[in-house]
């Protein structure tokens, strides 16, 4: 925290929305493959995405991002 706050202040409120926030990157990043998906090299570039697995492993992912969630918000010492 010493280091971030050298380059910009720090509100410890903001703690609680890093859960929230990696949930949303989590799902533009899939969102953004999805849109994506028709130009011929994502299919080849990210072969995992357009599979059963893959979308078993991201709900999963999201199910434990929420449970982390829904627990209470990280503090500073």
């Amino acid at each position: 925290m010493e280091g971030y706050n050298e380059f910009c202040d720090f509100n410890p409120a903001e703690l609680r929305l890093i859960g929230a926030l990696r949930a949303l990157r989590m799902l533009h990043y899939s969102a953004w493959l999805a849109r994506r998906w028709q130009d011929p090299i994502f299919p080849r570039t990210f072969p995992w995405f357009n599979t059963i697995r893959y979308w078993g492993e991201h709900i999963l992912e999201l199910r434990e991002q929420l449970a982390a969630i829904e627990e209470p918000p990280l503090e500073l010492p």
